[in-house]
């Protein structure tokens, strides 16, 4: 194994041990780089055993996370890449039950906000494909430079009344 695979192996590792999910997400591109398709896969299961310990820790102690704390940060990042990939899967059941709890995990209301979106148009059985065509503004929230789909056209608003109305 050559030294470059063994130093970052290196600082994977300390990442992991000190529970540093932003540490993992900055090695992210050398990773990329460096390991193979496995150890890739490995290191993203590691990000999410980290974020799923602290989503866990996080809910335990009725908190909220705090999107200005770099560990809070990479956690919600995480788990939200968790949602859309079973969102992706079409495990839209999944997805649905992750964005409601991840719409109230954070203390910031742009990211709680967006989230309630995924929830509702996932609890419609709304796929991801339609909703990334149909209720999200992927260029808007392109510029908007988020890790999360933040910006929606006006389909979004009318799925979010129609919610409220089946609701009442």
């Amino acid at each position: 194994m050559s030294n470059k695979v063994e130093k970052l192996k290196t600082k994977v590792l300390e990442a992991q041990q000190n529970s540093d999910i932003a540490s993992l997400y900055v090695l992210e591109q050398q990773a990329h780089d460096i390991f193979d398709e496995n150890t890739i896969a490995g290191f993203y299961a590691n990000i999410l055993d980290l974020a799923l310990e602290r989503l866990t820790d996080t809910l335990e102690a009725h908190r909220v996370m705090d999107m200005n704390e770099v560990q809070d940060f990479a956690t919600l990042r995480a788990l939200y890449e968790y949602a859309i990939e079973h969102y992706s899967a079409g495990q839209i059941a999944d997805a649905s039950t992750l964005f409601e709890v991840l719409s109230g995990l954070s203390s910031d209301e742009k990211f709680s906000s967006a989230l309630k979106f995924h929830w509702i148009a996932s609890k419609e059985n709304i796929s991801l494909d339609d909703f990334i065509d149909n209720i999200a503004d992927i260029d808007a929230t392109h510029n908007a430079g988020t890790f999360y789909i933040s910006c929606f056209n006006k389909e979004a608003q009318k799925l979010l009344d129609k919610s409220q109305n089946d609701g009442e």
